[in-house]
């Protein structure tokens, strides 16, 4: 069969090309599927129906189509006017994110009308063009967002200016003399952006508090929290609000509650602690069971809702725990007094109390408001003494609560609980906040006892709400939720530790999967490739959140749990006492979707109170480091970038970043997929998990930094043996006033070593 010439076929193309475009611009933003291009245009055969699907096909993944379903398309908007939110950066790189839209969209900072980072704005989208990044231009600030930026003063003689290093803002702000509030160069103060005049280049602020002097361990922790929008200090009217509170533990309070005031209870700490929010009881029943107690602070019985103590503590929904400092939810006339289990102190309390033999089997249990009145106040450490020598203080009880914690975290395991065991760092502080010293909170026995109770209230109180015995609906309520983790991340996982000769499920039951984890997890302690697969097989997992939709507790195998243990420190734990308390009286199902809400800021305090201390961590391992400039460590690569390495020090797991531009050695590819750092010509690998020394090369402690220099066993560069260069530990050192201000993405993600 003949065929047609080359030049014939390559017209049809193009006239068949023409067809459709001209179809589509007369569509707006009407969807299609190929079938109806085809008969519009006449293409009735099915070569040229083909050829029609083909062509969407193409135009869709050049950019020039929208998939709005699998075969259905639409022409994306052209010159379109939307709303959305700005996304201010100090590199220039400004973005709108599209109302609806996930996808950030470019804005140059002469389109952007000095919009600043969270502003709703209206916008212009420009066509898009093949090739090309989408980029659109603000036409309107519709709403401001309250902009503050923490940063040093310098106060000259008409005016003064905030320096800031906020990711958020590039640009000094200028602030008129009157309003400085006070302040002096070398203050570290919280300004609030009032105006951006076009013309100008700088924003106009005022101060709003003044934290301190520059440096300074109260001002640099206050300024932490300030950064991340958290309290620094209580508004004085909840304070007045606080100190009129009473413990009130009547004669006929105690008569309207279960009286544990002489059953054996005690409560195991940290040895700092001041808030105490929960207690275990233990006696021996008639019948030779044990009665285990969980016994949380009756927080609500005080803070009565829409109280101004509970708006606030509402507001903050948790603690902030920063490395020198705790800054309660509560007032401390609570949160360490009247709602603190104190030993020798009759107080309220909302409990768990558990029938259970000696295989630590739940015969019964029950949920019900109590009065005790705690013998002993043990530290962890104390209790762990009893626990290894057998004697102490309630030996028996603390002995025998320690083999049910024993059980209860093996059948735990067994039902597909996943087992991370993290160190913790923590900083010894002197009177002035200089960190002198650093030691690791590692979880001990008596740590794993306080844990395991407290995960068996937990679900408990989730069962009783969640699982009603009438298999009526369940009511609505708080859940402790954890999604399964990220499908790519968990097959990613399985094929690096595949090269290592483990094997983990990447489908199945939840169960199953979690007991592969856990045998690998396992497998590894203390080989090569421990410190790889278990910063993977963490970072593989969701994040833990509050929801009224209970998808179970992945991480923890458990199909219904919550948090009822904390409520001291905790919102969440005082919204489930108050369900609790509703329900179990047999109160109606509040607003699910009014709780949800309540979920949802809950979650993202919590990430930013986390946020906050991962800060003060880095902000007190810089300052450490800082004292220990040139001096030499072995470390573990924690993190793979395209600007870098970043290695954690085993002795005492501080963090840095070996920049890539000090890799002077090769050109460096880099692997996101197997996280690594390849060398072009050498096939050097730096790989995450790989052991290196380092040497302390740079640190600065306004920004956070710390830069490392690669070290070789000889303590030399490590680009001396590699490449042949002449590269003094001077020069791999560098110097300190030229530190990186960001990570610079290379072209094809290749760096060339400089």
């Amino acid at each position: 069969m003949a065929t047609a010439p080359k030049h014939t076929r390559r017209k049809v193309t193009r006239e068949l090309y023409a067809m459709i475009d001209d179809f589509i611009d007369n569509q707006g933003n009407k969807t299609f599927n190929y079938k109806q291009v085809s008969h519009a245009i006449g293409a009735d055969t099915p070569q040229a129906q083909k050829a029609v699907a083909m062509r969407l096909a193409e135009m869709e993944f050049d950019g020039e189509l929208i998939e709005v379903t699998p075969g259905k398309y639409k022409a994306p908007n052209r010159g379109n006017v939307a709303t959305g939110v700005f996304t201010r950066r100090s590199n220039g790189k400004n973005t709108v994110i599209l109302d609806g839209d996930d996808e950030g969209i470019f804005v140059a900072e002469r389109n952007s009308m000095h919009a600043l980072n969270g502003d709703k704005v209206k916008v212009l989208v420009a066509a898009r063009r093949k090739g090309v990044e989408p980029e659109c231009k603000v036409l309107e600030i519709i709403e401001k967002n309250d902009q503050v930026f923490i940063g040093a003063l310098t106060v000259e003689r008409h005016y003064g200016t905030l320096s800031t290093d906020s990711k958020f803002l590039a640009t000094d702000i200028f602030i008129p003399r009157g309003k400085l509030k006070g302040g002096k160069t070398g203050d570290k103060a919280i300004v609030r952006i009032t105006d951006w005049p076009d013309d100008a280049k700088n924003p106009h602020g005022e101060v709003v508090d003044i934290l301190g002097r520059n440096g300074e361990n109260n001002a640099e922790m206050h300024a932490i929290l300030a950064e991340f929008g958290l309290p620094y200090h209580y508004p004085e009217q909840v304070e007045r609000a606080a100190e009129k509170i009473d413990a009130g533990i009547t004669p006929a309070e105690i008569a309207r509650r279960v009286d544990m005031r002489d059953v054996t209870t005690f409560t195991i700490d940290p040895r700092d602690a001041k808030d105490f929010d929960d207690a275990l009881s233990l006696r021996r029943l008639p019948n030779g069971n044990w009665e285990a107690g969980v016994h949380i602070a009756d927080v609500t019985h005080y803070v009565r809702p829409e109280s101004a103590l509970d708006k606030e503590a509402q507001k903050r929904a948790t603690s902030v725990y920063l490395v020198d400092r705790v800054v309660p939810m509560l007032p401390e006339h609570l949160s360490n007094g009247i709602c603190s289990l104190r030993p020798d102190e009759e107080k309220l309390t909302f409990s768990c109390v558990f029938e259970m033999d000696g295989d630590a089997n739940v015969i019964k249990s029950s949920i019900c408001r109590t009065v005790i009145k705690s013998n002993r106040r043990f530290t962890y450490e104390e209790a762990q003494e009893i626990i290894e020598t057998g004697t102490g203080d309630y030996a028996e009880e603390i002995l025998e609560l320690d083999k049910l914690a024993k059980i209860l975290r093996r059948r735990r395991y067994e039902n597909g609980s996943v087992e991370f065991d993290r160190e913790e760092v923590r900083f010894d502080i002197d009177e002035n906040g200089h960190p002198v010293d650093v030691f690791f909170k590692v979880s001990k026995d008596s740590n794993k006892l306080i844990e395991e109770f407290m995960l068996l209230a937990n679900r408990t109180v989730a069962q009783r709400i969640g699982q009603p015995k009438d298999k009526k609906k369940p009511k609505a309520f708080v859940y402790r939720v954890h999604d399964k983790p990220d499908d790519m991340k968990l097959v990613d996982l399985a094929a690096i530790a595949r090269n290592f000769g483990y094997k983990i499920k990447t489908s199945g039951t939840a169960k199953e999967i979690n007991k592969s984890i856990n045998k690998m997890l396992v497998d590894i302690k203390g080989k090569g490739e421990e410190n790889l697969l278990s910063v993977l097989a963490i970072r593989s997992m969701a994040k833990a959140v509050y929801s009224t939709d209970n998808i179970g507790h992945y991480g923890l195998g458990f199909d219904y749990y919550t948090h009822f243990t904390s409520p001291i420190r905790r919102y969440p734990d005082m919204m489930v006492h108050r369900l609790l308390e509703k329900y179990l009286d047999g109160g109606r199902s509040v607003n699910q979707p009014k709780l949800e809400e309540q979920c949802k800021h809950s979650s993202d305090m919590e990430q930013l109170a986390a946020n906050a201390e991962r800060a003060s961590i880095k902000y007190k391992q810089v300052e450490y480091l800082a004292d220990r400039l040139g001096e030499m460590y072995d470390g573990v690569i924690s993190g793979v970038t395209e600007w870098g390495l970043y290695v954690e020090l085993n002795e005492n797991k501080c963090e840095g970043l070996v920049p890539i531009r000090d890799l002077a050695d090769d050109y460096y590819d880099f692997d996101e997929r197997n996280y690594c750092l390849v060398g072009r010509h050498t096939k050097t690998r730096y790989r995450l998990g790989d052991e290196v020394k380092v040497q302390v090369a740079r640190a600065n402690v306004e920004r956070k930094m710390v830069d490392f220099a690669l070290i070789d066993d000889k303590g030399r560069p490590a680009a001396d043996d590699n490449a042949g260069n002449d590269v003094t530990a001077k020069k791999a050192l560098g110097n300190s006033d030229k530190l990186k201000k960001g990570p610079r993405r290379a072209k094809q993600q290749r760096t060339r070593r400089r």
